[in-house]
């Protein structure tokens, strides 16, 4: 008869063990009602094991919020090629992919779950959203982007994260239907801005002459000239 034997692991690949086993059990439940106890069972290590490579719940969870953090912003990472509202969808389509499966830890990463008023947890949030700005200024080609643009761009993206907040609580609208919004919200906020500033103007044409006619802002513009006749 062969006995297995539990193979040891080194510090820092049991942490991330951990930090993998907290993820998926945040990805069920709200990190609020996981206790260290489920944790440790799932690692398959003691309850004391776990308080050695972290000193309390909080400190695992934002570890755990952080590769989530990085995670997220990377799903903003797109090839500067193409048209941009054909790019803007897909990065929406990998986003929320995100949020489909990781509900509970999604929400627990922008409302602060446990760890409200921590400045480490309100750091991560930020540096998502950081990130997803820059992205987004690097596919307009706009590195010193005016005022009105940096507040269409991150007005944008205040508006993804709220929707998926409100989505996740019973998920009634289609979430392609929903992704396509908020490109074509994208383009609204930039619209509205654009016929109260030149340089917005000139940004919004630039835009709109490298969008296909089958692509989501032409689909937009052909939705509202239906509306308005």
């Amino acid at each position: 008869m062969t006995i297995g034997v539990r193979r040891r692991m080194g510090v820092e690949e049991r942490r991330q063990q951990l930090i993998g086993v907290a993820l998926e059990l945040f990805s069920q439940r709200s990190p609020d009602e996981v206790s260290i106890d489920e944790i440790a069972s799932a690692a398959g290590i003691s309850r004391p094991l776990v308080y050695h490579y972290f000193p309390g719940k909080l400190s695992l969870y934002e570890a755990a919020l952080k590769r989530a953090s990085e995670d997220l912003a990377e799903r903003f990472v797109e090839p500067q090629e193409g048209p941009l509202g054909v790019r803007l969808l897909r990065v929406m389509r990998r986003f929320f992919d995100f949020v489909d499966d990781h509900g509970p830890g999604f929400s627990a990463l922008m409302r602060g779950g446990p760890a409200v008023g921590s400045s480490r947890t309100n750091a991560l949030v930020d540096s998502v959203r950081q990130a997803a700005y820059v992205q987004v200024l690097a596919h307009l080609g706009v590195q010193d982007p005016p005022a009105r643009l940096e507040l269409v761009v991150r007005s944008w993206i205040s508006l993804v994260e709220s929707t998926a907040l409100i989505w996740l609580d019973g998920r009634r609208i289609p979430r392609q239907e929903l992704e396509a919004q908020l490109v074509n919200d994208f383009v609204a906020l930039t619209a509205v801005s654009a016929a109260r500033d030149d340089e917005m103007g000139a940004l919004l044409r630039r835009v709109l002459r490298e969008e296909p006619a089958d692509g989501p802002f032409a689909d937009l513009a052909a939705r509202l000239g239906s509306l308005a006749s």
